[in-house]
């Protein structure tokens, strides 16, 4: 029985070996792809705002026709290249009360930002942005929290607690606008929220750059904007699913 050991512990060892490998590729034929959306999410409402190889829904802020430079679409990923001025991109799609998610990786010292509540009619402050930035590294981060990362630039700073991955890293975030009520979270956890056109806002856009732009703050139907800001920075999976107010 000694000799049998050995043969049994291997025969065991295989067995368990093929069953863990076919686990694992049952769970790989289930996991998701990047700019997909799950049986699930397309349960909850969600819509994809890139599909990961074109530009399709995608246009130059106030032009009808998509960036002919400085952006591309490259490994499921939409980039923003480096040092090619592009132009600002918008969805073709206009939104009211949502919850946007995506992904964003940035370069070492890089900045970019996500726009919300957007308008084509005003001539500058386009719309709230969700700051994306190198905290330690970019000179605008470094003038205050308004301007880090999560921040409504410029107006709102972030809870200083927030989990930001560092440059070079991918980070997700979620921009949730439903009523007068808007959140911005990242990495799983809500790090600023506030109402539109209460007093406590009106008087941080007084303080803002934004204080002589007609409108700014106010609620409105608005398409998405991914900003230019010359710096390399990268997106995918982004999704929308509109609410009910």
């Amino acid at each position: 029985m000694r000799t049998l050991k050995p043969l049994f512990h291997s025969a065991t060892l295989l067995f368990l070996l093929a069953g863990l490998a076919r686990s694992s590729a049952l769970h790989g034929a289930h996991a998701a792809q990047p700019n997909t959306l799950t049986d699930s999410e397309k349960q909850a409402g969600w819509k994809l705002l890139f599909d990961g190889q074109t530009l399709q829904g995608w246009r130059l802020y106030k032009q009808p026709t998509p960036p002919a430079e400085g952006w591309r679409v490259e490994n499921g990923e939409l980039r923003k290249l480096h040092g090619v001025k592009g132009g600002d991109i918008i969805t073709s799609a206009a939104f009211l009360d949502f919850e946007l998610t995506w992904e964003w990786w940035i370069a070492p010292a890089g900045n970019n930002g996500v726009k919300y509540l957007v308008s084509e009619e005003r001539q500058s402050a386009p719309g709230h942005e969700y700051q994306m930035i190198d905290d330690a590294k970019h000179p605008d981060a470094l003038r205050g929290s308004k301007r880090m990362t999560a921040a409504f630039y410029d107006v709102l700073p972030p809870s200083p607690n927030k989990p930001t991955r560092p440059p070079g890293q991918w980070n997700q975030s979620r921009i949730r606008v439903k009523g007068q009520l808007v959140e911005h979270w990242l990495n799983g956890a809500k790090v600023l929220e506030y109402e539109l056109e209460s007093p406590a806002v009106q008087a941080a856009i007084g303080q803002s750059k934004f204080k002589d732009s007609p409108g700014f703050g106010k609620k409105i139907r608005g398409p998405i904007m991914l900003t230019d800001h010359n710096d390399e920075a990268r997106f995918r999976n982004i999704k929308i699913r509109e609410l009910n107010p």
